[in-house]
Parts: structure tokens; sequence; C-alpha cells
């Protein structure tokens, strides 16, 4: 057998490489661990790569090191901008450990911070797959999943009464001849689905989310539709004949409208589909197939307006207060919130908020009857291209009841077709929010029946702008408005437009000193608008100050008698040698705070602002100002920090802080993230006897019934969405909490009392409770669908803050159960609650 006697040599071959290789990975090994000891993590890394590729048995073994040596490589090449290495290098370890949620979530962590949400969504998504009780992985996916996926899609897709109005009218014009159908916007594909439904012979939609494309492609094939509707991950306007559709299509359907109708682009996308995607609209008068002609779903839009009185628009809209704990805002500072529409106001995006006004707390009162705005043809392609170019209409409406202008609020009727309507009025049962121009820079918002109200509407930018909204009292100001006229027929009852152009700016004087505008989110007017918010850090920190106080004034005055031979009674004068140090103070809360000038009102008080902004920096110097305080009182903190990301260091490197105020909750009612992490550091940088403020935090919650949250929250099966499997597709995307509720007016119906669920204790960390089981008594029978919480900050034992208050700037959340749990009165439910970073987590037992 001649090829017998050559195989011992293999084998010897086989086991001197095996040997060489088992040298290689030792060798390998031990320069890692030395790299490692020497923080040369890029050349560990690529040990551990050539350990794992030659030995992948050892895996196991070297797991946790090869994760610790990648993320701290990764966070160098992160901060040398070395963004290809670093994804480079994420791919590598997860061709190593394709299951290992840890990578998973740190690779989706970095494309987050990169901006590549819809990349890092996959990766958290992965990671909770991997492991569903990884806290940080579900955490990040619940937050990322309210960016890509957002809310409304839940609530419109639960809007039967849309649902039905849409598919009504795609039917109708389907079955009189408009075969070729083009849907802008798809979303989840759920209009595609009802043309495709209805016979449409083709079907093509486009949607420019990633996340959205994706999800609406499954949607599309479990509803077994995927051969006849082609989706195009991409913009409408870079839709091209005949490389992406073969030609023009006879039917456009689209819902892409915001609360302020025109604000997701609706105007320009339907130029360009009228100019390049669509058929020829037919002519008035003309007959012919359907076949041949181009049509648009919705096929025209009339908007409305209404002016309101409402408390909770002015608080959040508008600076109601001279005096905020003593500290006087002077009128020099103008404090608006980004909703104000105004000419000269270019840092505008969306010249307006929304709300759904059924339910804003406190409710809101007419002052107006209801009066048309616009209206706007989206069959018409030259009135479309007109849009942008119109000279802004005049409209002057009566006043109807005495009361307070806070806002005018816009809603629409969007007309789908002949037949079909849908309205976004604050009276309807509907999906949609209505949108709220706040009005501001008045000199007297007081209007009265026989007032007029006027205003001018436009559509720049693709917004709706309401602007020069202004009040004239007719009856007082008739004889000023002569002085105006140039001629007597200005007065005409058939010049009404006229004489609301030469009145339009009479109640609002301009001073002539220079005047720092002050734009505010409308949390930051809010919190500047709680007297109680600023009353309460103004007693709590006296308190802190004076408890310090005398251990200083006690050493400053023993020093002053032994220097010259005086009896410790005497009052000492201070020389420049012998003044006390200054009680340091920082407030590192986020946005726009007043806090630091209260605390520097306290006496020898050296206080820090972290403010980022340069106008709040502007702002809070001319309050200073204002207020008489010495220039260098008030200082800005970042200005003294090297690295913005670590705030939190001593004052000077031998003084440490007094007080030190924490954002303990976010204005949409969740806890910051890693404020405990925050709260340790926090405690090594305090004097003896110092305090951080909040000192600790009551958790409160309880159990309710509520359909609204639960459709807020996820898709409730098929009947909604006629017989369509959407749910467990986009459900996938919900997430257990929702936040920035309002409790005072979210329809619900409580099933047991008020009871406390976590205490988080800032200044002693053994009094925690991060997770606890809590019983609760049931009081009412019912099916419990969420549970609402909110928390009572404790300055000190005296002095606390309730975020669910009337004029609490905050919020308020609610866990909301996948499962609901049918309950008798009576009965004893036992909850489980969890907090880990920002997220808490609460699970219901029986």
């Amino acid at each position: 057998m001649p090829n017998s006697r050559p195989r011992p040599r293999a084998r010897r071959g086989a086991a001197i490489a095996a040997t060489g290789r088992d040298q290689l990975v030792s060798r390998s090994l031990q320069s890692a661990e030395h790299c490692l000891g020497a923080r040369d993590f890029g050349t560990a890394y690529a040990h551990y790569l050539l350990v794992l590729s030659l030995a992948p048995e050892l895996k196991d073994g070297v797991k946790e090191t090869f994760q610790y040596t990648l993320f701290k490589w990764a966070e160098e090449l992160d901060a040398l901008n070395r963004i290809q290495d670093l994804l480079s290098c994420y791919e590598q370890a997860l061709e190593l450990f394709p299951d290992d949620e840890v990578i998973c979530n740190s690779m989706g962590e970095h494309l987050f911070r990169m901006g590549f949400r819809d990349e890092a969504a996959g990766y958290f998504h992965k990671a909770v797959k991997l492991n569903p009780e990884f806290n940080d992985a579900k955490e990040n996916f619940y937050r990322v999943a309210n960016w890509l996926v957002e809310r409304w899609h839940f609530i419109m897709l639960n809007d039967t009464r849309r649902n039905l109005a849409y598919n009504a009218a795609i039917q109708k014009a389907v079955c009189s001849g408009s075969k070729s159908v083009l849907d802008i916007g798809a979303g989840t594909g759920i209009l595609s689905m009802f043309a495709k439904n209805a016979g449409a012979q083709l079907v093509y939609a486009c949607e420019l989310s990633k996340t959205m494309y994706e999800l609406a492609r499954d949607v599309v094939a479990a509803n077994k539709m995927d051969t006849g509707i082609k989706l195009l991950h991409m913009k409408s306007l870079d839709i091209e004949i005949p490389k992406h559709i073969p030609e023009r299509v006879s039917l456009v359907v689209t819902e892409t409208v915001d609360a302020g109708l025109f604000g997701e682009g609706i105007v320009e996308s339907l130029i360009h589909a009228w100019e390049h995607l669509l058929l020829p609209s037919k002519t008035k008068g003309e007959n012919g197939n359907c076949e041949t002609y181009g049509k648009v779903i919705p096929a025209n839009a009339v908007i409305y307006g209404i002016a309101v009185e409402c408390a909770e628009i002015r608080r959040h809209h508008r600076v109601l207060v001279k005096d905020v704990a003593a500290i006087h805002l002077p009128p020099n500072v103008k404090f608006q919130s980004p909703a104000y529409s105004s000419l000269d106001t270019e840092d505008t995006v969306e010249p307006y908020t929304t709300e759904k006004m059924s339910r804003i707390s406190g409710g809101y009162l007419a002052l107006t009857e209801c009066f048309e705005i616009m209206k706007v043809d989206f069959n018409n392609l030259q009135e479309l291209k007109s849009l942008a170019t119109k000279t802004p209409g005049k409209i002057s409406i009566p006043a109807v009841k005495e009361g307070t202008l806070d806002a005018i609020v816009v809603w629409f009727v969007l007309q789908l077709d002949e037949v079909h309507s849908l309205s976004t009025g604050p009276g309807e049962d509907t999906c949609w929010e209505q949108a709220v121009y706040p009005v501001q820079d008045l000199a007297d918002y007081w209007v009265k029946p026989g007032d007029h109200i006027t205003m001018e509407a436009s559509c720049q930018d693709c917004y709706l702008r309401i602007q020069n909204i202004n009040i004239l009292d007719l009856d007082h100001e008739m004889e000023v408005v002569k002085s105006f006229a140039r001629n007597k027929d200005l007065l005409s009852l058939g010049n009404e437009a006229e004489l609301c152009s030469a009145l339009a700016n009479l109640q609002t004087s301009k001073p002539d000193t220079v005047e720092q505008m002050c734009i505010l989110e409308s949390t930051e007017i809010a919190l500047l608008n709680n007297t109680s918010y600023h009353e309460g850090f103004k007693m709590a920190m006296k308190k802190v100050l004076s408890s310090l106080a005398p251990e200083k004034l006690c050493h400053a005055m023993d020093t002053q008698c032994q220097d010259n031979e005086m009896c410790c009674g005497t009052r000492p004068s201070y020389t420049a040698q012998n003044i006390p140090e200054p009680f340091y103070v920082l407030d590192v809360s986020e946005g726009f705070s007043i806090l630091p000038i209260i605390a520097g009102t306290l006496g020898q008080v050296k206080p820090y602002s972290s403010v980022e902004k340069d106008q709040h920096r502007i702002a809070l110097d001319l309050i200073s100002e204002a207020n008489h305080f010495p220039k260098e009182t008030l200082e800005f903190w970042l200005t003294h920090v090297e690295d913005e990301s670590a705030v939190l260091q001593r004052p000077e490197s031998d003084k440490l802080w007094s007080i030190i105020i924490l954002d303990v909750i976010e204005p949409s009612g969740l806890i910051q993230q890693e404020i405990m992490e925050k709260a340790a550091i926090s405690r090594c940088l305090l004097q003896s006897g110092g305090k951080i403020f909040p000192q600790f935090v009551l958790m409160f919650g309880m159990l309710v019934e509520s359909q609204t949250l639960l459709e807020e929250s996820a898709v409730q099966g098929t009947d909604c969405t006629l017989g369509l499997n959407i749910a467990p597709f986009i459900n996938q995307f919900q997430v257990p909490i929702r936040v920035f509720l309002d409790l005072s007016s979210l329809p619900y119906v409580p099933l047991s009392k008020p009871m406390e669920l976590l205490r988080l204790d800032l200044m002693t960390p053994y009094l925690n409770t991060s997770s606890r089981e809590v019983k609760v008594h049931i009081c009412r029978s019912g099916r419990v669908t969420a549970i609402p919480f909110w928390f009572h900050m404790y300055l000190d034992e005296e002095v606390k803050l309730d975020t669910s208050s009337d004029a609490s700037h905050w919020k308020q959340a609610a866990v909301v159960l996948e499962d609901p749990v049918q309950v008798e009165m009576g009965e004893e439910l036992l909850l489980s609650v969890q907090h880990h970073k920002s997220n808490v987590s609460i699970t219901v037992k029986k």
C-alpha cells in the first residue's frame, strides 16, 4: 500500500502545528493581559481577536475580558472620531459573539449617539430578544422606539372612524376607474392595502423612515399583498419615472398632514406629484374615464380657528409673574416660547404647539365663534403653487364673550372626496390634536363683546402661520384711527380689512430700551410661573445656610479675637484677610433656572449656574443686574469645567459645595437617567452639613382603568384596522411607559387609592427602596390597564414639591399593562416595583 507510510508523518505535522498554535495563543493571551495592564486597549483587542480566531473554544473563558477591552478601545476610537474603525471593531466582535446581548446593546448605544437611530433600534431590539431581562437594552430600546415609531401611529390606527372614511373614499375612487395608486408617506401601508383590497391593479407605496418601511414590508407580506404592492424606501420627491415606477398613476392617497395641516410637507409633495407622477387632472365639466385622469385623496381641506381663554396654555407660554421669590424680573428681558409665531422670529421651526383641547387641564373658554381661515384644493396644482407666495390674508373676528385672549386654536376638515370627510375639531372624537398658536406680546389680553380680534394667516415655509394677533377695541380707539386715516372711506364698513391693518400694532407699544429676547421651552416658562417651587427652594436653602453660618461665623470671630486680643463676644470688623469664605451653591438642573440668583440673596453665597445657552446667560446677568447683584456674584459653571460630561467637581481644588441642586425628574414625568450615580458623586463634594436638593423623593401611584391609555400605547386587535393584520408588527415598538400625561384631565377610573411605590434617597443611600413589593387594596371592581405615577420631592423634611400639582411644570407618566388584570372590590394585588437608571418597571401579581 503505497500511501500507508506517510500518514504518521502527517500526524506528527499536525501535532507540531497544534503545538505551535497553542504556543501562539498562549503568547497572545499573555501579550493581551500585559497591554491591558498598560491600558493599551487597541493592541490588547488585536491580540484577543487573534486568540479567538485560533482558539474559538476559549470564548467562554475570555468573554468578559474581551467585552471590557472592546468597550475601552471603542471609547478611545470614539474620542478620536475614528468612526469607521469603531464600527469595524464591533462588526468583528459580533462575528465572534453573534448572540451577545451586551455587545449588541453597546453597538446600538454608539450608533444612537452618532444619529443612526434606525440602525441603533435594530441592535437594541436584538439585545432585548436575546435577553428579555437585560434592563439596559430594554431602556435603550424604549427610548429609541419613541423616536422611530411615534405614538400617534397607534392612536391613528385605533381610530376606526378615520380608517372607515379613508377606506370608503379609496374604494369609491378605485371602483370609478383609478386603477394605479401611489401612497405617499405609507407608514404601515394601511392605505395601500385599502387600495389593493378595492381592486387597484398597480399599487406603489413610498416611505422614507427605514424602520417604518421595514415594518410596512412585514405587514404587507403578512396580509398576503407583497406581490401586489411595491414598496419604495424613499421620499416621493425622489421618485422618477420609469426608474422607480413605470408610468404616471391615476390616484395619489396620502395622510401626510399634521395638526396644522401643512407641517408634514403635503403641499410640496403634491406639487411634485402633479408635475411628475400623476396623470393630468380632470377639468370642470369634462367627461371621461377616470383611468385617464389624475386625482388626490384627500381632495381638499378647510382650515378653521377659534380664539380661546385657557389658563393652561397661558402658564406655559407667557411669564405671568414680575417677581419670583423676591427676585425682580426686569421688563427688558422678554421671555417667549418657541411657538411664538412672528415674522422676525427666524428660529421658529414649527410656529405652533399642539393640544388635545377636549382634554386640556382646566378646560377652555371660546371667546369667538368658529371662523374659516383658508381653503386649499389638493387637486389644483396652480392653487398649491400659489400658497407659499400668497400675501398673508387678514382676518377680523368679533369677540362674543369676555375673557383673556390666550391662543388661537386651529383645526381642519379634510374632505376626502365629495362624500367622505374627517374633522379634527376639538369637539370631535378624533385621533388628531389641534394646533395652538399662543398669543404673546400684547399690552392687554382682555377682550369683551364688541372687540375684534385680528390676525394674518399664510402658508410660509410649508407651515400654516397665524401672525400679528391683536385686539381692537373699536369704541375706544375710533378717534385714534381717524388720525391714521388718509381718507374718510377707510372707516366704511366695506373697508374693515384696511381698518384692521391700520390698527394692527396699536396695542403693542415698543419701549425705547434695548430688549433681550430669551426663548424658553414651554416647561421652562411654566416653571418660572411656579411660585411655590421657588419659594420652597428659597426656604430650604435658607435653612441649610443658616445651619452652616454659625459654625463659620464662630470661626471668623475666634480669629478676630486672637488677632486683636478681644473678647469672643465682640462683633468682628472683617478685613481682607479674615472675610469668611462664601457658601458655594451649584445648580445643575437642566434648562433655564433662577435658583442660583435666589441663592445669591441669602448672604455670603457664591452661586453657580449650569445653563448652556448664551441667551439664557445674558438673561440671568440682566436679572442679576436688575436686582443689584455685584457683577461677579453669579458665575456660569460650564465656563470653569473643561469636560462638560464631568460637571460634578469641586468649586475649587480646596473647596466643597454647601448645596448641590440636581434635576431628579424630567418634565416628561420620568426619573432622570443616572440620577443615583450623580447623587453618589455629589455626596463626596459636599462640605460637612451640606445638602443635595432634593434630599429624597417618594414615588406614588395608583391602579386605574383607562381605555385611552391602552389605545395610545398599542393597536387593539384587527377590528379597528378593518380586518388587516397590523397590530403584531407595530406593537413590537410599544413601550410600557406613557409619558407627558396630565392626570387631571386623562380619562380614567381609579381602582385603588394612591400608594407609595419607591423611595429614592439622594442624601442617605441606605434608605433607598429601588426594588420592593407593595400590597394594594382594590377599592372598585374593574380592569387594571395602567398604573399612573408621580413624585413628591422633599427638599427637607418639611418642604415638599408635588409633580402632580396644578402649578407643576412636570407632567406625569404611567406604566401601561400589556395584559390588563380583572379585579374585584376588596381584593388585594401585589405590585413588584423596580427602578433601574431612569426606567421604572411594575409587575402586577394577583
